[in-house]
C-alpha cells in the first residue's frame, strides 16, 4: 500500500491506494529510480502543505529540499523534480554534528545501546549511560559544576536554569529575587521564560513583549573579542545591578558568542565583571553555552576565555554530536544545596525522557570521542581557513563586517539577506547555508577538511556578492 497526498496548494484526505507499476516503475522501466523521483515529488508536496519549519510561515519559503542522507560533512538532497545534489554543510544542522554525520563511532555507541535499552524512566532509576555522561560534564565543565540535570532540548535547559535561580532564592526567604538580567541582542531559546530573556525589541521574540515575564536588559556588550574594556558599559551593568539586586535572582548570558541575536563577539573580559559584580551584589550568574560549548571558539567551554566558573551553566546542540536531542543544566553545590533544604526541598522538573539512555551513551560516545580528537588543533584550523576565505567578503559594497571566532565564520551585510537568492547561490555553489536577518554565517563540523572549508567560504562570498549586485 501507499499514501496518495495532495498537490502543494491544496490538499484532500490521504488515500491508501495500492502500489502498481506506475507508482514504482521508472520511464525506463528501473524501479529504483521511479519510486526515488515519484516519492521525492509526493513528500515535498506533503511536506508544503502540512509541515511546519522552524520560522516559517505555511507553505514554507523557500521550499525546502529533500534531505535523503548524510556522510562525513556532506547533505544528499533532492529537489522536487528528483533533481539530487550533494552539499557541504555550513551549518552543523544548526552547530550540533561537530563530528559530521554518520560517525562511525556514534552509530556504533547508539547501536549498541538500541540493543540494550533504548529508554527508561528517570525517576526512581538511573543507568549507565546517565551515570557516565554525568562524570564526564562534571570533568570538562569549569570548576564547582558538581550537579547535572538531564533535558531535552536547550530551551528546556534554560527553563531549568531559571527555575534554580527562582528557588534558590525562594529556599532562602527571599521570593521576591525573581528577575533576570541580561544584555540585548541575546537569545537563549523558543520556550517562555526563554524568551524573556531574549531581547525584547529587536529579538526574534519581540512580538511577545508584554506576554512573557518582563525581564531587565543593560546594552549589548560592544562588539570585538579584542576590543577594549568599555568602562562605561560596566558602570552600566554597575547601575543596573546596584539599583535592581533586591529583585534579581540572576544575570543570564551567552558568554563571548551571542548567538541566534546576532552572531556578535564580546571581549571575555565582560565575564569576569560579571561574576564580581554578582558575587558582590548577591545575584546568580547563568551561562548560555548551548551555542558555544564543546568547543565551538576554540576551549571547550567559552567560559574559559575569562577563567570563570557561573553558578549555573547549560549545555546542549553538540553535546550528542547531533546524533539526538539532549541537554543538560549544571550547578554548583551551593545552589543545590539551597533548594534542597528549602520549603519545597525538591526541583520540579522531570521531563518524559529526561536522562533518555540512547542519548546519554551517544552523548558519552561524542564526548570521548571530541576530547580524544584534538579538536582544539581542528578548531584552530577551521578558523584560519575562514580567516583566509572569508577576507575577499571585506571588499563587497553591502558588506558591513567579516568576523571569525573559532569555528564560526560571519559575515554581516547592510541589508536584510534574500532568502531565496542567498539559498540558491549557495545551493549553486555546492554548500548547504541557513542565512538569518542580515548574517551570512557559518559553523561547520570540526571535521571538515581544508577544500571543504574552501568551498563553504567561496559560498558565502557568493552568496554577498548577490546581495551586493541587487539594485
Amino acid at each position: 500500500m501507499s499514501l496518495e497526498t495532495c498537490g502543494a496548494s491544496q490538499c484532500t484526505p490521504p488515500i491508501l491506494v495500492p502500489m502498481t507499476s506506475d507508482h514504482v516503475a521508472g520511464a525506463d522501466g528501473d524501479p529504483n529510480e521511479g519510486m526515488t523521483q515519484l516519492g521525492s515529488a509526493k513528500a515535498l508536496a506533503f511536506d508544503q502543505a502540512h509541515l511546519w519549519h522552524p520560522y516559517t510561515s505555511i507553505p514554507a519559503s523557500p521550499a525546502p529540499l529533500l534531505a535523503t542522507s548524510a556522510s562525513g560533512c556532506r547533505l544528499n538532497v533532492r529537489t522536487s523534480d528528483g533533481e539530487e545534489r550533494t552539499l557541504v554543510d555550513g551549518m552543523s544542522s544548526w552547530w550540533a554534528a561537530v563530528h559530521g554525520y554518520s560517525h562511525p563511532v556514534l552509530v556504533d555507541a547508539a547501536r549498541n545501546q538500541l540493543e540494550t535499552m533504548s529508554h527508561v524512566m528517570f525517576g526512581g532509576l538511573t543507568h549507565q549511560p546517565a551515570v557516565e555522561l554525568g562524570r564526564r560534564l562534571v570533568e570538562l565543565t569549569p570548576p564547582g559544576l558538581e550537579r547535572v540535570f538531564f533535558s531535552d532540548s536547550g530551551s528546556v535547559a534554560v527553563e531549568v536554569a531559571v527555575k534554580m535561580a527562582l528557588q534558590h532564592w525562594r529556599s532562602k526567604g527571599k521570593p521576591n529575587k525573581r528577575r533576570l538580567l541580561t544584555w540585548r541582542s541575546g537569545y537563549h531559546g523558543d520556550t517562555f521564560m526563554a524568551m524573556s530573556a531574549c531581547d525584547p525589541e529587536g529579538g526574534m521574540h519581540s512580538m511577545w513583549s508584554g506576554v512573557v515575564p518582563a525581564q531587565r536588559f543593560v546594552s549589548e556588550p560592544p562588539a570585538g573579542i579584542d576590543a577594549p574594556i568599555d568602562d562605561d558599559f560596566v558602570a552600566e551593568i554597575d547601575r543596573a545591578l546596584t539599583t535592581q539586586r533586591d529583585e534579581l535572582a540572576a544575570v543570564i548570558v551567552e558568554p563571548v558568542v551571542q548567538g541566534a541575536g546576532g552572531m556578535r563577539f564580546h571581549n571575555p573580559g565582560y565575564l569576569r565583571v560579571l561574576r564580581d559584580r554578582c558575587d558582590h551584589h548577591g545575584v546568580l550568574l547563568i551561562f548560555d553555552e548551548i551555542a558555544t560549548g564543546f568547543g565551538r571558539t576554540g576551549p571547550m567551554f567559552a567560559a574559559e576565555w575569562a577563567g570563570v566558573t557561573p553558578d549555573i551553566m547549560c549545555v546542549g546542540k553538540a553535546l550528542t554530536g547531533g546524533m539526538m536531542t539532549l541537554a543538560a543544566t549544571l550547578c554548583t553545590d551551593r545552589v543545590a544545596a539551597a533548594i534542597s533544604a528549602g520549603e519545597v526541598p525538591v526541583l520540579a522538573h522531570g521531563p518524559t525522557f529526561m536522562a533518555n539512555p540512547l542519548a546519554c551513551a551517544t552523548a558519552v560516545a561524542s564526548l570521548d570521542l571530541l576530547v580524544s580528537s584534538d579538536y582544539r588543533a581542528s578548531v584552530a584550523r577551521i578558523e584560519g581557513a575562514l580567516s583566509s576565505g572569508l577576507a575577499a567578503a571585506g571588499d563587497l559594497p553591502q558588506v558591513n563586517d567579516v568576523r571569525v571566532l573559532g569555528a564560526i565564520g560571519v559575515i554581516e551585510l547592510d541589508r536584510p539577506v534574500d532568502m531565496e537568492r542567498a539559498t540558491a547561490a549557495a545551493i549553486d555553489a555546492g554548500v548547504w547555508l541557513r542565512p538569518f536577518r542580515n548574517l551570512i554565517y557559518a559553523m561547520p563540523p570540526y571535521i571538515c577538511d581544508d577544500e571543504e572549508i574552501t568551498t563553504i567560504c567561496d559560498a558565502m562570498v557568493s552568496v554577498a556578492a548577490v546581495h551586493s549586485l541587487a539594485t
